[in-house]
């Protein structure tokens, strides 16, 4: 019997990376799960086993370079070359663009943007090598419709979205889908963004084939 595949997603916090762990855990996929805070992580993964999901604990900072590629690697080493990449991560720090320190900002940056690269490009050698697999990365509304308040996770889903756009772009002629799904509002349970629904958008689009998968869906609620 062939394994199941293997999913990447980094960002499995309280909300929608834990929707969308299940929703593809659910869907047949073996996981391994990024994250900061490894008790958190490794409880979540108890919380699946119980619910037949086979999981594994991956804790990592994505602002890390080094340790978010051999953290990438390790996973890969384990259960073998991802079919799935979903990058998940965000930090939001609220402040006005002529109040906002450089620091912060350069660091949101690494988390919202240079994390996805780092992770596209560890998972996407071997996927380009296999002619087959796909990346979703979690997109915003703030990257269509910015906010000064919260102007650098503006900027940060902006140039995610610009990322996963370029990313597709390159990837596509050898057999790699790449989409970003922009999400248009307040994640929020028991609401038109639920993190329930927004991972059924996510895994609709996974069975996409052809020219019903788009680079970009925009999740309007």
């Amino acid at each position: 019997m062939a394994a199941a595949p293997h999913a990447l997603i980094l960002g499995v916090g309280p909300g929608l990376g834990r929707a969308l762990a299940r929703r593809f855990g659910q869907g047949g996929f073996r996981l391994t799960l990024g994250a900061r805070r490894k008790t958190v992580l490794d409880e979540f993964v108890r919380e699946l086993s119980a619910e037949g999901i086979e999981a594994r604990a991956e804790p990592v900072d994505v602002a890390d370079e080094v340790a978010l590629r051999a953290s990438i690697a390790r996973s890969r080493e384990i259960w073998g070359d991802h079919e799935l990449l979903i990058y998940n991560t965000s930090l939001l720090h609220e402040g006005l663009p002529s109040e906002i320190a450089i620091e912060s900002f350069v660091r949101d940056f690494r988390i919202n943007v240079a994390g996805a690269l780092v992770a596209a490009q560890e998972v996407g050698r071997p996927m380009r090598r296999n002619g087959h697999g796909t990346i979703f990365m979690t997109g915003g509304g703030l990257a269509l419709d910015p906010w000064p308040e919260m102007a650098s996770l503006a900027v940060g889903k902006a140039g995610l979205r610009n990322l996963a756009l370029s990313v597709a772009k390159e990837f596509e002629p050898d057999g790699v889908r790449v989409s970003t799904v922009t999400i248009g509002g307040m994640i929020q349970e028991n609401s038109p963004f639920s993190p329930q629904l927004i991972a059924d958008r996510f895994w609709e689009l996974y069975g996409a084939e052809g020219s019903a998968f788009a680079r970009e869906v925009i999740f309007s609620g």
